[in-house]
């Protein structure tokens, strides 16, 4: 059974995290001669474009904002299990492909998945943009994907603003998780199971104003120590 956990929220702020390493001009060759360039043809219906990313959801409390004037003891589930989701998204229909596992993400995960984006492709020119996991660079999936075939591109280091699927994730724990309380692992896996497969229906609104084909970036960002 889910239960919120009553948070209050509470005017603050907004404070974004910027990747230490990430380097803003590797990132903007990147949107110029990678991403856009790519983007254009999807949106004319020429190649299908996908977003690719790994996402590890965790059986543990993920608080919200919470204020009161005692101290408060809130329940939270026990145990580290987790559900593991290799995730593409599409970046102009933003359909979700998904290969998901409770163990780990590997190379034969990957090569799963890029069999199933084959199939969606229907004969259109297909590019996979994804970062720098150790089993998105081995051999057996790029042999693969150069069978298929299908060209991978790859983002720079530290740039989760360029990956339009890490706007999904944020969603799907934003939604599902925080201020949540699970009572044990199939009520967390099955709220994270629901709210993925109404990314085409329920959520479609939100996600359609959520991944637009615009992209931060922190040349102009304030930072500070954290």
């Amino acid at each position: 059974m889910r239960r919120g956990l009553g948070t209050c929220q509470l005017k603050r702020r907004q404070v974004g995290m910027v990747p230490a390493k990430a380097d803003p001009e590797q990132q903007a060759v990147s949107r110029a001669e990678t991403l856009e360039p790519r983007l254009r043809e999807a949106r004319a219906g020429q190649r299908l474009v996908c977003f690719v990313a790994a996402a590890h959801f965790v059986l543990q409390p993920f608080l919200g904002f919470l204020w009161c004037v005692a101290r408060v003891f809130i329940k939270a589930p026990s145990g580290r299990q987790r559900w593991n989701v290799l995730g593409a998204l599409e970046a102009v229909s933003h359909r979700l492909i998904t290969v998901s596992n409770e163990t780990y993400i590997t190379a034969v995960s990957g090569c799963e998945w890029l069999r199933l984006i084959a199939v969606e492709a229907a004969g259109r020119p297909v590019t996979i943009i994804w970062d720098h996991a150790r089993y998105q660079r081995c051999a057996r999936v790029e042999s693969l994907a150069h069978e298929l075939p299908l060209e991978l591109a790859f983002l720079p280091a530290y740039s989760p603003n360029l990956n339009l699927i890490e706007r999904l994730w944020k969603f799907v724990k934003q939604e599902c998780l925080y201020s949540e309380y699970d009572a044990n692992f199939a009520a967390f896996k099955s709220a994270l199971l629901e709210c993925l497969a109404q990314t085409q229906h329920r959520h479609k609104a939100d996600l359609d104003t959520l991944t637009t084909h615009n992209f931060q970036t922190f040349e102009k960002a304030q930072s500070m120590a954290a």
